[in-house]
């Protein structure tokens, strides 16, 4: 008998079917084992880091007109089929609902330790090589600029800004990417961050000298 994260899998894998690279079913398989990597230093909830760190984009808002109440109302319909109690439905859903780093100036006070697993694993694959990767895929997605010395990064955006956010994919190493390693929550995430920081700073300074050709 298949038990309730598998036929997660199932139905994650055949709702993104076709998604967009950079947050297709790859995406949700690599923060859903680093979240269970997290989450082996942490007195957790297991079943609800799993739970979470499946249906986090199960409908990213970027791809939905900005509706971040599509992935709610996906999530809750799919695990009441499934059964799962109220309780643990109630902290998924509140996973999915302040995972995002565009919703950071209104985050928990003091949010739940899945929360923070999930968010550090979520934004752990938003940075170094695969990071890297993901954000030339969306810019490639957007057909935005890949970089024009012209334009600078506009770092005091607000949420409905950085939702509109047509800048150059380079700008969103400082606007973003570089910014998530400081944001880390779990002593594990903090660890994975530094590393994979370290890369893109290092990926950025060979990236300006073949621009320029230094």
């Amino acid at each position: 008998m298949k038990s309730t994260i598998d036929n997660t899998v199932e139905f994650v894998k055949e709702k993104l079917e076709g998604a967009e690279a950079g947050h297709d079913w790859f995406h949700i398989e690599r923060v859903w084992k680093l979240a269970k990597k997290i989450a082996e230093t942490e007195n957790c909830n297991q079943e609800v880091v799993e739970l979470s760190a499946l249906l986090h984009d199960i409908a990213d808002p970027k791809f939905h007109n900005g509706d971040e109440t599509i992935a709610p109302k996906i999530s809750r319909a799919f695990l009441e089929q499934q059964n799962v109690p109220d309780e643990t439905i109630e902290k998924v859903l509140y996973v999915i609902e302040n995972i995002s780093f565009k919703n950071r100036g209104n985050a928990p006070i003091e949010p739940s330790l899945e929360l923070q697993i999930v968010q550090d694993a979520d934004r752990i694959d938003a940075i170094g090589a695969i990071g890297i990767a993901r954000t030339f895929n969306f810019g490639g997605f957007k057909n935005n600029p890949m970089y024009d010395p012209a334009i600078e990064p506009n770092l005091g955006m607000s949420k409905e800004e950085y939702k509109k956010s047509n800048g150059t994919t380079i700008n969103h190493f400082y606007e973003k990417l570089l910014l998530l390693k400081d944001l880390m929550n779990t002593e594990k995430g903090k660890k994975m961050a530094e590393e994979r920081h370290n890369y893109m700073l290092n990926f950025l300074d060979e990236f300006y000298k073949e621009w320029n050709v230094d």
